[in-house]
């Protein structure tokens, strides 16, 4: 009886397998085209990636076959054309293996690198391809382009001479080796991130948690019961836990504890990333040299406003200079207050930073971000950062349930325009979960185009965020902070849902990395608006508005450590640089960290800790020599901001040319240009210092604008 019933059993499952049909191998017969989640398994990538990247050559080969006289049409537009199929499943692998990992979503991971980085490298390399593309590149005055087939054909021309076309004899295969190394060197980099922050456990007792919020203490009991140890608080390094306890926790030692831990994950060990980050510079150096460039920054820059690392240092090195002394300013204030408040004289190290000035802060405009949450309960939240882009925008957001999602928590939600017209489709996933990367960002499942045929094809996008979870007794309640968060990336997902391109590599997000950050920083000046935070800021138990004492306090100290801000960003950015200006490969880490941020450090170096090791923005997640381009963005959102204060922040006129200019056009333009139409003029940085509350330095005049004309 038992063989029979494993056999029907084995039959069943034979059978099954027989029928699944792989969904990600077509074109998804679901609302708007959207993903099919609930029918995908880890088992479709692999061979759907292989079906994609053998129908994208042969594509591929189909223009290089055609007889006709290469065109725009027959080759650059083509080929634009191509490699669809495997578009459709990158696009869900690679959101999902940030959103929803696991042990296998990795181990595909690291097999689809290098076969991706052998196809790309096989299209970029191929000579009758190439000799088809510059031909068109070389006879562009015959055709009737406009400026959007413009910037296409020199994003194409520019990605094969970028990619090795160029590149003769022996130094095309040392282009497809380094190409391949530093796709799996990047993406190990990430993994070994995301491995090394899910095995921390912080166990506390009752008598740890003297300063900490009611909410944290609440969560942190919640793990622990899940683990089976009632009665004790379960803490984990995820960034939402992390930035509440070294603001909270009243214990100096255990804020040293989660410090030093936090800062020097990846530094040893099985996930160390060392040797890792090391391997990813020193290859990026030799790909630059072998196509001509000084180095790796050199290489980054030249399709970006900033163009050169001279110019992104100049932005950096007078940003320095402007905040430093505001920055020592504060330091000594803070300084003064924590010994004050301590007691006796105590030197400020980094774990002290957050929670003295919290308390400062409190203690200056009795401002408490905890005091806050009860008014920004999540799906009022919602309400609110969707109704902005209703006020300005017009458009509309209703929950589809009908579309399927990837995890519990999430949701989808279509999007109209103001003549109810469907736009696309937004997915929100707000919750920390040991699937998820830390942090916030914004992707796109479908992008958007035009097809040969004249319809409209929208775009699917995702915002991702790593919110307090609700716990039994109390729904999501976000910090400002988290309600900052949140507007940044809904700005990145207006940029693509507004997108009205005829190219998918020209639509959204894919403008130049120095200005993909303007929609969602300008998004971030709202969270300061009285106006706007009267629209949704409630009480989540009695329904009261926020106080205007409240949002006068969110007001007064929103420049309250502008300058400690801004020389962290820039310390990021300084060592972005350092890490991709390097021309010969770097021998100590550490020490070379240390001195890239020598000019704007604030403490002394801490033994063990680094940054460099989880620094996944520059080693996996494309800002290599490009971090600095918040702080170029955040010069950029101040100076376009200025337009709506003074025109009104729901102006509609105002926000219509930044539709027009900015949100539609995708990388259809010169952003230099794309930025004049809608301001008017190129920016200034008089708005940014205004708003932080920095006086302009007597020198460093040459700061005055950011002198688009010669970008």
């Amino acid at each position: 009886m038992k063989k029979i019933i494993c056999a029907a059993i084995s039959t069943i499952a034979i059978m099954t397998q027989a029928q699944h049909v792989n969904p990600l191998m077509s074109d998804f017969k679901t609302p708007h085209g959207t993903v099919p989640f609930n029918q995908i398994e880890l088992s479709d990538y692999i061979p759907a990636v292989e079906a994609g990247i053998k129908n994208g050559l042969s594509e591929v080969d189909a223009i290089c076959n055609n007889r006709a006289t290469p065109d725009f049409e027959n080759t650059i537009v083509a080929l634009e054309h191509s490699g669809k199929d495997l578009d459709r499943v990158l696009n869900v692998f690679f959101p999902l293996s940030s959103a929803m990992t696991s042990d296998e979503m990795m181990d595909i991971s690291m097999k689809l690198m290098p076969m991706l980085s052998d196809y790309s490298t096989t299209i970029s390399l191929n000579p009758r391809l190439w000799e088809k593309v510059k031909y068109v590149w070389d006879n562009k005055d015959l055709y009737n382009l406009d400026p959007e087939d413009q910037m296409l054909l020199k994003t194409t021309y520019d990605s094969f001479a970028r990619n090795g076309a160029l590149l003769v004899g022996d130094d095309r295969e040392t282009y497809r080796r380094l190409s391949a190394e530093i796709s799996e060197l990047t993406t190990r980099f990430s993994q070994n991130v995301l491995k090394e922050l899910n095995t921390y456990e912080i166990w506390l007792g009752k008598d740890d948690l003297s300063g900490l919020p009611e909410s944290l203490i609440e969560s942190a009991s919640l793990a622990a019961k899940e683990k089976g140890r009632d009665g004790d608080y379960l803490f984990t390094l995820a960034q939402p836990t992390y930035v509440a306890f070294m603001k909270y926790s009243d214990r100096r030692d255990l804020r040293e504890k989660f410090y030093k831990m936090y800062s020097s994950r990846n530094t040893s060990g099985e996930y160390s990333n060392l040797e890792v980050l090391k391997n990813i510079a020193s290859k990026r150096l030799q790909l630059a040299n072998l196509l001509g460039f000084n180095t790796y920054a050199d290489y980054a820059l030249e399709n970006t406003m900033a163009q050169t690392p001279g110019n992104v240092y100049n932005l950096l090195n007078e940003l320095r200079d402007a905040y430093r002394p505001a920055q020592q300013k504060e330091f000594a204030e803070l300084s003064e207050f924590a010994s004050k408040n301590a007691g006796s004289s105590i030197e400020l190290k980094p774990w002290d930073y957050s929670y003295y000035s919290n308390k400062l802060k409190s203690e200056k405009y009795d401002y408490d971000e905890e005091a806050l949450r009860p008014y920004f309960e999540l799906n009022n939240v919602i309400g609110g950062v969707f109704g902005l882009a209703t006020k300005l925008y017009g458009l509309t957001f209703t929950e589809n349930k009908e579309i399927p999602v990837y995890h519990p928590d999430v949701k989808a939600f279509e999007v109209k325009d103001e003549n109810g017209e469907y736009l696309g489709v937004i997915y929100t996933d707000f919750f920390p979960r040991e699937s998820k990367s830390p942090g916030a960002w914004m992707t796109e499942f479908k992008s958007q185009w035009i097809n040969p045929d004249g319809s409209n094809s929208r775009p699917h996008v995702s915002i991702v965020m790593n919110f307090t979870k609700p716990t039994e007794s109390k729904p999501s309640l976000l910090t400002p902070y988290e309600v900052e968060t949140f507007l940044h990336e809904f700005g990145h997902s207006l940029h693509g849902l507004l997108s009205n391109t005829k190219y998918s590599s020209l639509s959204g997000t894919n403008v130049y990395r120095d200005f993909v950050e303007l929609p969602s920083q300008f998004n971030e000046n709202y969270l300061t608006q009285k106006d706007f935070l009267d629209s949704f800021a409630r009480h989540y138990e009695t329904g009261a508005p926020i106080p205007q004492e409240y949002i006068d306090k969110i007001v007064a100290s929103s420049q309250f450590g502008a300058a400690y801000a801004c020389l962290r960003q820039l310390n990021f950015g300084l060592l972005d640089m350092a890490w991709h200006s390097i021309t010969n490969p770097v021998e100590d880490p550490v020490a070379f960290e240390i001195e890239a941020g020598k000019s704007v450090q604030m403490f002394d170096p801490i033994e063990g800790t680094m940054m460099s090791p989880q620094f996944s923005h520059i080693f996996a997640g494309g800002y290599a020599a490009g971090y600095y381009s918040y702080k170029w963005a955040e010069v950029l959102d101040a100076d376009a901001f200025a337009k709506f204060l003074e025109n009104g922040i729901f102006d509609k006129k105002s926000a219509d040319e930044f539709r027009k200019n900015i949100l539609m056009k995708g990388g259809t333009e010169n952003p230099a240009e794309l930025y004049r139409r809608f301001r008017g003029q190129d920016p200034t940085i008089d708005a940014l210092l205004k708003r932080d509350g920095i006086e302009r330095p007597k020198k460093g005049a040459e700061l005055d604008n950011l002198n688009l004309q010669k970008h």
